[in-house]
């Protein structure tokens, strides 16, 4: 009787000590920003308007794109409302991490700066850094190390990993800095610049529509940039969600009719401003 009532003791020790740690696993969920999105019905996404095919707007001053799409199928999938939130680049990280939306949704490159300061779900896409070629040095530069010289001026945008592209692998080039992609590509275009160095979905897109004849497309990534979305540190419940939502979505097929429609097809370039 004795030894039945020491057992019975001590299993009730240990289901008395494993309260507080239950209590603390469900205090960490309801932090969750996935726990706030569901009580609020609303999922508010961050990004800029602009990065073809990834997020931009359409004759109708509508955002679409493939980012857009995917965070479609992802409010869908949570049973919420979708509120997107334009935001400038330079301000789009410190805009999460105030609460200014839920999550960041617009063509990130996953990088290790960018890691100290939020965490990223598994990568979308990979993308690399690209070359769009001013049509007088057709034949003369074939890749991005022949732009290594001073004699030339490259541009990219503000903030982005095509300008780290720029310093850290063409450090001897004129380089010029804009706030826009558009505004950096038609630098070339226009003969003050010799090349526009940036990802290569939006290089395409560029090329298609104001390129040809014009510029020389080096269409060999030179880069390896796996793009992410990205959300606030310390969050596993809902950086588990978004793993498990892109898995189930590139497994049953509604990834590939995204990424078929904006990344691969060409049809929606019609319909942009």
């Amino acid at each position: 009787m004795r030894r039945f009532t020491i057992v019975t003791v001590c299993v009730l020790s240990v289901c008395l000590l494993a309260l507080p740690v239950f209590a603390a696993d469900n205090s960490l969920a309801e932090k969750s920003t996935l726990h706030s999105i569901l009580k609020s019905g609303k999922l508010r996404v961050g990004m800029e308007p602009g990065y073809m095919p990834f997020e931009m707007q359409n004759k109708e001053s509508k955002v679409v794109g493939f980012d857009v799409d995917m965070a479609k199928l992802m409010a869908k999938e949570m049973g919420v409302e979708l509120e997107l939130v334009p935001t400038g680049w330079d301000a789009i990280i410190g805009s999460l991490l105030t609460d200014k939306f839920d999550i960041i949704m617009s063509g990130m490159t996953v990088t290790q700066q960018r890691n100290l300061k939020v965490n990223f779900a598994d990568p979308y896409i990979i993308v690399g850094q690209t070359i769009l070629l001013s049509k007088k040095l057709e034949g003369k530069v074939k890749s991005y190390k022949d732009l290594n010289d001073k004699k030339y001026t490259v541009t990219s945008k503000l903030g982005t990993t095509g300008e780290q592209a720029v310093k850290r692998n063409i450090p001897r080039a004129n380089y010029k800095s804009f706030e826009t992609e558009p505004e950096a590509a038609l630098e070339v275009i226009n003969g003050k610049a010799d090349a526009f160095v940036y990802d290569l979905p939006y290089c395409v897109v560029f090329y298609a529509q104001k390129g040809a004849g014009k510029l020389v497309f080096l269409d060999e990534p030179f880069t390896f940039e796996p793009l992410g979305w990205a959300i606030k540190q310390g969050d596993p419940d809902f950086l588990n969600w978004l793993n498990n939502f892109l898995g189930q979505a590139r497994g049953d097929g509604r990834y590939d009719k995204i990424y078929e429609q904006w990344i691969t097809g060409t049809d929606w370039i019609k319909d942009i401003q």
